[in-house]
């Protein structure tokens, strides 16, 4: 019998709130368990990616470090399927920033700020504790199939606050430029892979990785400040993990704002841009790589060689 992912994702995201959160962990951990030691192509591309970026590891400790990782895969999942049913207070409760006053300087000074992020931590609790919090939050989300896993996933995330683009709807880098030379919104978007075969090749840990041009791009064309953010998990004590109703929050780390260098050509203020924001991210991932939740193919190296070819003539003949 073929599993509806669908009506799966429709029935977490619609009664997760419901189940005690021990529970939720504990199913977690144990799916996170079962997944890690059937040992799949996803687990190997995630102890792959491990291993390049902490290449002093070796096999047994990257075998332990990719088994942390899918925990905190699967926690983001069932933390993100229970997360419309949580209350502001528990929300806030489960945030900690560093950072925090370089992004409102830039809001109070009226300008909005393009945020870069990789696939760390929890970003939709990200989202809704910084649509609380500082200014209204516009991103942008793949496209899922089946169209009704899509709708439960934009419906959760506008519940919480945010405004979702989709990708293939209209020219969405427009809307992003509009938004982004509107004053006072924050713009992050999940750039550290290139979805559309348009991104940009940069060094990642000493080893060439493709990204996506979106959070550099979108920044030298329309003017905002861009930022990269770190989002990680932290176990929480005392009154604080009481107050989150968790032992699980997260910390947002907001970097320094980076400057495109002048004079430059577009392309070449866009490659430079994105390589500052890959440098400081891999800064974070190297202290918390069990929060990269990366699965798929990043580096050039692991890319299928025709294929990467054929994007990089269709680059050079633009």
């Amino acid at each position: 019998m073929r599993l509806d992912t669908g009506r799966l994702y429709a029935f977490a995201w619609r009664n997760a709130g419901r189940v005690p959160g021990s529970v939720l962990r504990g199913v977690a951990n144990v799916a996170a368990d079962v997944a890690w030691a059937a040992h799949g192509g996803g687990i190997r591309q995630l102890e792959a990616n491990h291993a390049r970026i902490r290449p002093e590891l070796d096999a047994r400790a990257l075998r332990r470090l990719s088994r942390a990782g899918m925990r905190s895969y699967l926690r983001y999942f069932v933390e993100a399927f229970a997360l419309r049913s949580s209350t502001p207070e528990q929300i806030d409760a489960r945030v900690s920033t560093s950072g925090r006053d370089r992004l409102e300087a830039v809001l109070a000074g009226g300008g909005s700020v393009v945020l870069s992020l990789g696939h760390l931590g929890n970003w939709d609790l990200a989202g809704a504790w910084a649509c609380r919090n500082i200014a209204p939050v516009i991103t942008v989300a793949e496209r899922l199939k089946p169209e009704e896993v899509f709708e439960e996933f934009l419906a959760f995330r506008e519940a919480l606050g945010m405004r979702i683009l989709a990708l293939g709807d209209g020219d969405v880098f427009r809307d992003l430029v509009r938004t982004a030379r509107t004053p006072g919104n924050i713009i992050p978007l999940l750039a550290d892979r290139d979805l559309t075969a348009k991104g940009v090749e940069v060094d990642l840990a000493g080893r060439r990785a493709r990204v996506a041009a979106g959070p550099a791009a979108l920044a030298v064309t329309s003017g905002a400040t861009l930022m990269t953010t770190v989002i990680t998990y932290e176990r929480l004590h005392g009154a604080r993990r009481k107050a989150a109703g968790t032992p699980w929050g997260i910390h947002i780390a907001f970097g320094e704002e980076l400057t495109a260098p002048q004079g430059a050509s577009r392309s070449e203020q866009v490659r430079a841009l994105t390589q500052l924001w890959v440098t400081q991210l891999e800064a974070g991932i190297r202290r918390r790589p069990q929060d990269w939740h990366m699965l798929q193919k990043v580096f050039v190296e692991d890319l299928d060689p025709d294929r990467y070819a054929a994007t990089l003539a269709r680059e050079a003949s633009a």
